[in-house]
């Protein structure tokens, strides 16, 4: 690490951690591209940026409402966003320029926040109870240009089953879920999401268990996919399901200052207890052990430099 940058990690540290010498980057806005409204990613991005604002006042930092994960990637790209929420597997598959990206992206990691939770979602009184009743039934797999679109795909080819696609918004989908237009929505966020505990306490809802098809996502995708309980209370009438977990990770591109990523990487470290939305079970995380865990996506070097700095 040259002397010139370390100087400048640790002024940023000092202002983080309340000492007076004051943070010695460039003043500058900061934009996080999250997620759509009623979702875990856009609750934890405004926390975030709230947090990087109060901890350093010339960081002036603010959320984005996006369609998540893909859509977040491409706003890299166009540099219409400076940091960005994205699964893990969606992270991977841009690096590495599978479709639907075009091109190699070359992203580089600030942490690993928390784990997502895929939630194929049905109504409590409807037919579908296995992945394999979705045969010839409508089904929305996300957003276009969300990571769950990406996931869902993946997950219809694992199980074998071929289901009528649509490509709904959160709350379109609530909608035609409720109307009987669709017989399943598939969700990629945190547990409970406050417009499916809603969706919930007026219909009724059921989570189809994952963990069937765990093992050929594996095979196919690597250990990105991870095996997780959604517990008994997460929604009135789900009783311990097992699903697929993906780490959401928070990204940017390599050409980030040093000085702002660790910045921002402090933030992640010291204000963890205040990054965690009103509506989390615990049943999610950002922890101080898991934040460099970043699935294969390189840590950005200021990250790095932060993370050796705060842990040795």
């Amino acid at each position: 690490m040259t002397i010139t940058r370390r100087s400048l990690l640790l002024a940023s540290l000092a202002t983080l951690t309340g000492c007076s010498t004051g943070y010695s980057g460039p003043q500058r806005t900061l934009t996080i591209a999250a997620g759509e409204e009623g979702g875990f990613y856009l609750a934890f991005a405004k926390l975030l940026a709230a947090q990087i604002t109060e901890a350093e006042p010339q960081l002036q930092c603010t959320a984005l409402t996006t369609q998540a994960s893909q859509a977040n990637v491409d706003m890299l790209q166009a540099n219409h966003a400076d940091l960005a929420l994205v699964l893990a597997d969606t992270a991977q598959t841009a690096t590495a320029g599978n479709r639907p990206f075009t091109t190699q992206v070359p992203l580089r990691a600030l942490g690993r926040v928390y784990e997502n939770y895929m939630q194929l979602v049905v109504r409590a009184d409807g037919p579908v109870r296995t992945i394999a009743d979705l045969n010839g039934r409508a089904v929305s797999l996300g957003a276009e240009g969300s990571g769950a679109a990406l996931f869902g795909e993946r997950l219809i080819e694992a199980a074998n089953v071929r289901p009528n696609i649509e490509r709904l918004p959160l709350a379109e989908a609530i909608a035609s879920l409720t109307q009987g237009r669709i017989d399943a929505l598939l969700w990629s966020g945190g547990v409970p999401t406050p417009a499916l505990a809603d969706l919930d306490a007026r219909i009724g809802i059921l989570l189809l268990p994952l963990d069937g098809v765990a093992p050929k996502l594996r095979e196919g995708h690597g250990p990105v996919y991870e095996t997780v309980l959604v517990p008994s209370g997460a929604y009135h009438h789900v009783r311990d399901i097992r699903t697929i977990g993906v780490a959401n990770l928070l990204v940017c591109s390599p050409s980030l200052p040093d000085d702002v990523a660790g910045a921002v990487v402090s933030v992640l470290v010291r204000r963890a207890a205040e990054l965690v939305p009103q509506q989390a079970l615990g049943t999610q995380f950002l922890d101080a052990r898991t934040l460099i865990a970043t699935a294969g996506v390189p840590l950005h070097p200021g990250a790095a430099d932060m993370y050796r700095d705060l842990h040795g």
